[in-house]
């Protein structure tokens, strides 16, 4: 990260701060959660809901440590610095996978180098797969993943037609397939809920299946999102409303018990 990250106008937080806070609220009390490779917001945000209004998240540090209690967020979500407070450490093929196929995990989030309308994730290459023009780090579990968690979140800090796109290069995880009723035929429980960005928070309109612009961050206009969107954006019946401002209590939490090295400025 270079710098610090963007202020939100009016609401006394930076842009990661308005995410993790966003991503929070979220997290239902039932939630039973674990995280991947570089999920700083998503990490910040199972610790800011247990200790708000999710007391009995369940949530599987580096899906290994369960109920992990870190006193801070080292440099890697995928570290043994997470662990800290845990009530039992899982064994990855022997505990984990087995819940994860067994739905005893309910929650996921994903980040991709490419993200369509549908909420598809690609992290495997930009470009042909045989011949990329980039060959990113691999999709990792995401194939297995996106089908076999129910709730699904997706989080991005460049909203941008590089990252929201169109058609993407290679389907690395299943959000909502192709749209409508594609993962309900495939039988597969659930699908994506959000997709929190730098710009706006938008949901999955129940038929369609589509992203929709469910609220935008102070400063950014309809038009913005607009503009820095791949696809077409899909607009609510209503107006659209500003992201809500998160609370001193909750961003004193994440900046003083959850987060207090700012670990989750490394994705800006």
């Amino acid at each position: 990260m270079s710098g610090s990250p963007p202020a939100v106008q009016g609401y006394g937080c930076s842009i990661d701060e308005l995410m993790v806070v966003a991503f929070s609220r979220a997290m239902r009390n039932d939630t039973r959660a674990f995280n991947g490779a570089v999920s700083f917001i998503p990490v910040c945000g199972y610790l800011l809901a247990r200790r708000t209004h999710a007391p009995e998240l369940t949530w599987a540090a580096s899906s290994i440590a369960l109920d992990a209690d870190p006193s801070e967020i080292g440099s890697s979500t995928l570290s043994d610095e997470l662990w800290g407070g845990a009530s039992m450490l899982c064994s990855s093929p022997f505990d984990f996978w087995s819940h994860a196929q067994g739905a005893r995990y309910n929650t996921f989030a994903f980040r991709g180098a490419q993200i369509d309308a549908h909420g598809n994730v690609n992290n495997s290459v930009i470009g042909a797969y045989d011949s990329p023009k980039v060959r990113l780090p691999g999709g990792g579990g995401m194939a297995d993943l996106g089908c076999l968690i129910p709730r699904i979140y997706l989080w991005s800090t460049t909203h941008t037609p590089r990252t929201f796109v169109r058609r993407l290069d290679f389907r690395s995880g299943i959000g909502w397939g192709d749209g409508g009723e594609h993962r309900a035929s495939l039988g597969l429980a659930g699908g994506p809920q959000l997709c929190i960005t730098n710009l706006c928070v938008f949901d999955f309109e129940p038929v369609s299946r589509r992203m929709r612009l469910e609220s935008l961050h102070p400063g950014v206009s309809v038009d913005d999102v607009v503009r820095q969107t791949g696809f077409e954006v899909l607009l609510p019946d209503d107006e659209v409303s500003a992201t809500p401002a998160p609370s001193a209590e909750e961003l004193r939490i994440l900046r003083t018990e959850v987060d207090p090295t700012g670990a989750r400025r490394r994705e800006l």
